[in-house]
Formats: structure tokens, C-alpha cells, sequence
């Protein structure tokens, strides 16, 4: 009998995870499915093109699937039962409810915007953690008039993302942007100088330690009572995960991501894997990874490699989960790529200008590619699964214990 292996969601991590336990595992012995509930991989560090009106070249999943051998499902995921290990789904063609059953579960259901809580956020204000609110704010960019004004709140990476790309292909609109903490505190003086230099020539207000309050149709409120203006307000202060984790048996913290060891393994449900925005897992200097593309495919290399490595009796991977750069684009002519350490802290190197925005584009396509081509690039080495893996293959206390220390 086959090993059932789902995987849940079909992002960046999800499709990773996928394609590359299709490449460890001997397709006779596992029967692997990805669903999903679009048909569509989505490039979602690139919704803020979308959002602006640049077209974005279509990446159907079940092109990028053919010849794998895993089965693609479109379907919205509606449920999980970590005890009897099935997964209630919607499916999109007949809106039917069904369950599927699985031995080996990869949970890759990502995030999506976090509004806080702040009153008339979820009314009035526009978010592009996802395609359809990327598309919505499109179209409303579209019927703005010269000198209009788009106040983006958040000052981490999206933000400034967002607001750079808007004002760059709308420079006829009045942009700002609001940020609870100092313009780009986070990067070092070399990359806080260079985003201020951006932010001047591309003419966007910044209001500096700027906390939003509320939010209404024409202009938002902040925390000592000042107005901005805003005929669209977009909203990029953070991302919450999917809540259906919350609603399961699994161990999950207050946020709602699921808490896993080194090898991305719930540590109360072992046949459950979690990867990307929905695990909490834990990176150089006992720090959690922050939500991101560069954290969650590296999360997806580990679950994969865990899940094959149990399943066939192989080593576990003790690759360490850290960083390297974080990679900014500001618009389509110039980027910052802003080097750190392992656990995410800025140094001082970082690459500015166009060769930065060029590296940035780089490092998209590489990783659009790597979901889109899953039998490329590293050796296949698709290996036999064992008779009875829960027996012959589950990792002892000390196996796992190191891969955490590992990855640590």
C-alpha cells in the first residue's frame, strides 16, 4: 500500500515541498497530493507589480506538475483532524465536500493580512498579501486622479516595497507612507541612507513613528490625534496565518502557527509537518523565523528531506535554517540588498542602485523557477520506502533532539 502524503497549499513552500519529495521518494511507494484552492502558482512577493498593473507571467500548477507524479487537487481546504488524520476540502469544480485521508500531512496553508484590529481597516483600507486584494487595489489605483493621495501604512519590507512601486509607476499621485518605528531601522546606515535617498527622489512622504489608529474611507487617524489624508490606504503592518491550525488538535502558539522541532515536525502530532508562515520554528540563537519567502523555502528543503529520510531509513538533514540578505526592491530601477547574520541582524555591507534591483529580479525568478522546474536542478535520488517506516524509520528522542540543535 501506498504512503499517503498531502500537501496542504501550493505557495512558495507548499509546491517546494511537493516537488521535492517527488524527487526522494520512488513513486511506487507514495501516492502525493497538493491542493489548493487556485489552479495558479502565485508569485506573491510580486504583488505589489500586480497591484500597479504589470503583467505577471501566468504559472499554471498543473504544467509545472506534469511528470512528477504528484496529483494536483483544487480544492479550499475547510478542515483538519490531526487525530484521525484527514483533511476536509471544498472542491472548486462541483463545490462538493469530501475528505481525504493521509499518513504523512504537510501543512504549507501560508498567511494572509493582518488588519490588528484597527476600526475600519477591514472596510476601507486595501492589502496585497494575496492576488484578489493586489487586483482590487489595481483597480482602484486605476480610477485615481492626479494628485490624489495613497498613504501605505507599515514600515517593514512589503511597505516599503509598495510604496516605492506605486510611486514609481503613479508619480502623479501624492504618496506617503506611515511607519510606526524610524524609516528602515532595521538596515544599516549604508541601507537607511540609500532608502531615504530613494524615498526623497521618488517624492514620498514619510511619517515617521506613526501609529494608525483608524482608518476611513478618505483619511486615517493616528495614535496623538493628527489626520492624513488617503483616498486608498494600503495596509501592510504584518500577516496572520490561515486559522484553521488553530481549530485542530495540534500544538499551536498564540498566534496560531504550529510549533515544530528542527525537522518541521509537529511536536505533538509526528505525522504532521508544518513549513513557511504556519510553523513556528526556530532559527540561529533560539530566534523564530520571521515570515518570509527566504524562511519558508528553506523549510520546505527540511520537512521534505525529514519526511524521506524516516520514511527509507536514511539520515536525517541537520541543515541549519539562518539567513543571509534581505533583499528590497524599490521600484523596477533601484533595490538594496542588506546583508546579516545569521539570526537576521543588519551589518553593514549592502549593495544599492540598480545592480541591487537587478539581484533582487534574480533572486524572484530563482525562486519562481526552482517551484516551476521540481525535477531539475539538484540529482533525483528517489529512494524505496521501507515496509513498516512508523517502526523502522521514526526518529528516536536523540535523533530529533540533535536535528533541533542542528537548526538551531
Amino acid at each position: 500500500m501506498q504512503h499517503r502524503i498531502i500537501v496542504l497549499g501550493a505557495g512558495y513552500t507548499g509546491a517546494v515541498a511537493a516537488g521535492r519529495l517527488a524527487r526522494r521518494l520512488h513513486r511506487d511507494d507514495v501516492a502525493i497530493t497538493l491542493v489548493n484552492a487556485e489552479p495558479d502558482f502565485v508569485e506573491r512577493v510580486r504583488m505589489h507589480q500586480l497591484a500597479v498593473g504589470q503583467d505577471l507571467r501566468p504559472r499554471p500548477l498543473g504544467d509545472m506538475l506534469a511528470g512528477t507524479g504528484v496529483e494536483l487537487r483544487i480544492a479550499r481546504v475547510t478542515g483538519v483532524d490531526a487525530d484521525r488524520r484527514t483533511v476536509a476540502v471544498l472542491d472548486a469544480d462541483d463545490g462538493r465536500e469530501s475528505e481525504l485521508a493521509y499518513d504523512t500531512l504537510v501543512y504549507a496553508l501560508g498567511s494572509g493580512w493582518n488588519d490588528q484590529g484597527v476600526p475600519g481597516t477591514a472596510e476601507h483600507a486595501y492589502e496585497i498579501a494575496g492576488r484578489p486584494g493586489a487586483r482590487r487595489l489595481g483597480e482602484r489605483l486605476k480610477g485615481l486622479e492626479a494628485g490624489q493621495s495613497v498613504l501605505v501604512v507599515g514600515g517593514g519590507l512589503t511597505g516599503v516595497e509598495a510604496a516605492t512601486e506605486i510611486a514609481e509607476a503613479r508619480p502623479d499621485l501624492d504618496v506617503s507612507l506611515a511607519a510606526r518605528d524610524g524609516l528602515g531601522d532595521w538596515l544599516s546606515p549604508k541601507g537607511r541612507r540609500h532608502l531615504r535617498k530613494v524615498f526623497d527622489g521618488l517624492g514620498i512622504t514619510v511619517h515617521e513613528h506613526t501609529s494608525v489608529t483608524a482608518v476611513e474611507a478618505d483619511r486615517v487617524t493616528t495614535a496623538d490625534g493628527t489626520s492624513l489624508p488617503a483616498a486608498v490606504t494600503v495596509w501592510t503592518t504584518g500577516f496572520a496565518v490561515h486559522p484553521i491550525a488553530r481549530a485542530t488538535a495540534l500544538e499551536v502558539t498564540d498566534t496560531g502557527r504550529i510549533v515544530v522541532d528542527g525537522t518541521m515536525r509537529s511536536v505533538s502530532h509526528p505525522d504532521v509537518y508544518a513549513i513557511g508562515d504556519a510553523a513556528m520554528a526556530m532559527g540561529p540563537g533560539g530566534k523564530p523565523l520571521r515570515m518570509s519567502c527566504a524562511s519558508g523555502i528553506p523549510t520546505a528543503w527540511q520537512a521534505a528531506d525529514s519526511i524521506a529520510a524516516r520514511l527509507t531509513g536514511g539520515k536525517l538533514p541537520n541543515a541549519p535554517l539562518r539567513y543571509y540578505n534581505q533583499c528590497v526592491s524599490l521600484g523596477r530601477r533601484e533595490g538594496l540588498i542588506q546583508y546579516v547574520t545569521a539570526d537576521d541582524r543588519s551589518v553593514g555591507a549592502a549593495l544599492t542602485g540598480r545592480f541591487a534591483a537587478v539581484y533582487k529580479e534574480l533572486v524572484c525568478k530563482g525562486a519562481a523557477w526552482g517551484v516551476a522546474h521540481p525535477m531539475l536542478g539538484l540529482p533525483t535520488r528517489r529512494r524505496r520506502v521501507l515496509r513498516r517506516p512508523a517502526a523502522a524509520t521514526a526518529a528516536t528522542t536523540a535523533e530529533t533532539t540533535a536535528a533541533a540543535e542542528a537548526s538551531a
